[in-house]
């Protein structure tokens, strides 16, 4: 049975076209996509062994404190694990590995005559008394455990001999022209100064006489006090009658003034210089 459309069906259905597309008209209904959600931002954070007093320039990374780098690469490179590696090593180490209690195995028990008697007897026997439940006695250590005890100790050991061994070594600051502290600049012009004065009172008659002329590195380890620790030809001036006449000035000149007093309370100062034997019979020191 095939079903005709009529007019009034048209008409009817022209009609509800015309009213949804007027209503759409009228109230303003749009359609439109729907836009993603904005990503949340992320904050990369590195953390950083070593701080610096001033901060970078332009920084590569956010960390917990200002680091201007200290690493081995021209480029900066994100750091990586430095605590725990994506793979095992190999080595163990000497840490206590866990295990699990052993005991011995049990025996089997072998069965005993139980023998009975009947007959009066003033011993009795209280059955209903609880009996009391023996705590578990600790098992013997192995042999493995007391070996890496042993182990664990002694490392414990050197580690502490050889912090205490850092700490009594004494502070040792090494100077030269370079240096712009000023109480280290300030002292080491004054040493200076006395040395060149010394030496051109002491200029060798040897060198005089011969003519012989050349510079020398010489460096002057000095104790707290401004006494002489050592004196070391750091590179010689290819006349051991020159090198000698350096080592023989400083002695001269000393003994120097105390060594500057800081925050840090150095020990040991090293002093380096070069030192000219000129034409002229005139000692310059650089």
């Amino acid at each position: 049975m095939t079903t005709r459309t009529t007019g009034a069906d048209l008409i009817g259905a022209t009609l509800l076209f015309s009213l949804l597309l007027h209503g759409i008209v009228i109230l303003g209904i749009t359609f439109e996509t729907e836009k993603p959600k904005p990503s949340v931002p992320t904050l990369d954070v590195t953390l950083v062994d070593v701080a610096n007093a001033e901060p970078p320039d332009k920084a590569d990374f956010l960390a917990q404190a200002s680091n201007s780098g200290g690493g081995e690469h021209d480029k900066a490179m994100r750091p990586a694990e430095t605590v725990s590696g994506p793979l095992p090593t190999p080595n163990a180490g000497v840490s206590p590995q866990p295990k699990e209690a052993q005991a011995p195995a049990p025996r089997e028990a072998t069965p005993t005559q139980l023998v009975t008697t009947s007959g009066t007897s003033s011993f009795a026997v209280d059955t209903q008394k609880e009996r009391r439940e023996q705590p578990p006695q600790p098992l013997p250590e192995s042999d493995e455990d007391i070996r890496r005890k042993r182990e664990m100790a002694k490392l414990a050991a050197e580690v502490r001999d050889q912090s205490e061994a850092y700490a009594k070594r004494p502070k040792k600051k090494f100077i030269s022209s370079n240096t712009r502290e000023y109480a280290y600049a300030a002292y080491m012009k004054g040493w200076v100064d006395r040395v060149q004065r010394v030496g051109n009172l002491n200029y060798p008659d040897e060198a005089r006489r011969q003519g012989v002329y050349g510079e020398l590195v010489l460096t002057v380890g000095l104790n707290r006090d401004g006494s002489i620790r050592s004196i070391d030809v750091i590179k010689s001036s290819g006349h051991k009658l020159l090198d000698d006449a350096a080592q023989r000035i400083v002695r001269l000149s000393a003994p120097f003034p105390a060594l500057p007093a800081d925050k840090n309370r150095v020990d040991e100062l090293y002093i380096t210089r070069t030192w000219q034997f000129l034409p002229g019979n005139v000692l310059r020191n650089d």
